[in-house]
């Protein structure tokens, strides 16, 4: 019987030894897996010939402290104008240091511009928290802010981008400030950014957070502008990398 065993445990592992290499040469022959895009990354289509793009906010949007073709619309622009080497972009900005969503709405009412823009941006409410004004004006100004930029965008939600409010209590300009009160700052940003962002959801308008960024700015002195206040080229092209896929997507719509 020993024998007669020892032929069938022979038998059996040979079947075995035969099934794993014929697994080895199957998986040497597949093809390698492609790799995966990263989720952020927007495939390249064509747009149209001509785009207009119409920035609305404060300093933020202005660019105070730094250089013209350093602010953020202009570094979207031409980061665009490379991607689309075919399109035209106009640019044109609504914006200047100091202004709080009142003065903003008033600038857009002067200055009447045409509703027939194909990217609107908003960036506003800074100022609104730095002159401590009531919560409740925000609250009013920024929906009628928001309707108006839609409008501005041919009506359609979708080419309205809105920004974070970025956090000055991480720049050198409020270091000195207590803890308390650069606690204060964050926390009622936050609540202007959480208001925007709740409102941008009803209105199926693209909102995207870059205040993070603006968290850097104690650490990465190279965040912050020479002004020690404003962000600086390299935090708008932060920014601009972080908009990128949702204005390609609202573009190639």
């Amino acid at each position: 019987m020993k024998p007669h065993f020892k032929q069938i445990v022979i038998v059996i592992l040979s079947i075995f030894l035969l099934s794993c290499s014929a697994e080895q040469s199957d998986s040497g022959n597949a093809a390698a897996p492609q790799p995966t895009p990263p989720a952020t990354e927007v495939p390249t289509t064509p747009i149209s010939t001509a785009i207009n793009y119409l920035a609305l906010g404060d300093s933020y949007t202005i660019g105070q402290s730094v250089c013209e073709t350093c602010r953020y619309p202009e570094q979207l622009k031409t980061k665009l104008k490379t991607i689309y080497p075919e399109t035209v972009f106009s640019l044109k900005v609504i914006a200047r240091t100091g202004w709080a969503t009142g003065d903003l709405i008033s600038a857009i009412n002067s200055q009447n511009p045409d509703s027939n823009y194909d990217l609107v941006t908003l960036l506003i409410g800074v100022n609104n928290q730095y002159q401590h004004q009531d919560f409740s004006v925000y609250e009013k100004e920024f929906p009628q802010l928001l309707n108006k930029a839609i409008a501005l965008a041919k009506g359609d939600s979708k080419n309205v981008i809105v920004l974070s409010i970025p956090d000055y209590s991480y720049t050198p300009f409020a270091a000195n400030y207590s803890e308390s009160n650069r606690m204060k700052i964050s926390n009622e940003i936050n609540q202007y950014n959480t208001f925007a962002e709740s409102f941008c959801i009803t209105k199926k308008v693209t909102f995207i957070s870059i205040t993070d960024i603006t968290k850097q700015g104690l650490n990465n002195p190279s965040l912050v502008a020479s002004d020690g206040l404003h962000p600086s080229e390299n935090a708008y092209r932060m920014f601009v990398e972080r908009m990128l896929p949702k204005v390609k997507m609202a573009l190639q719509d």
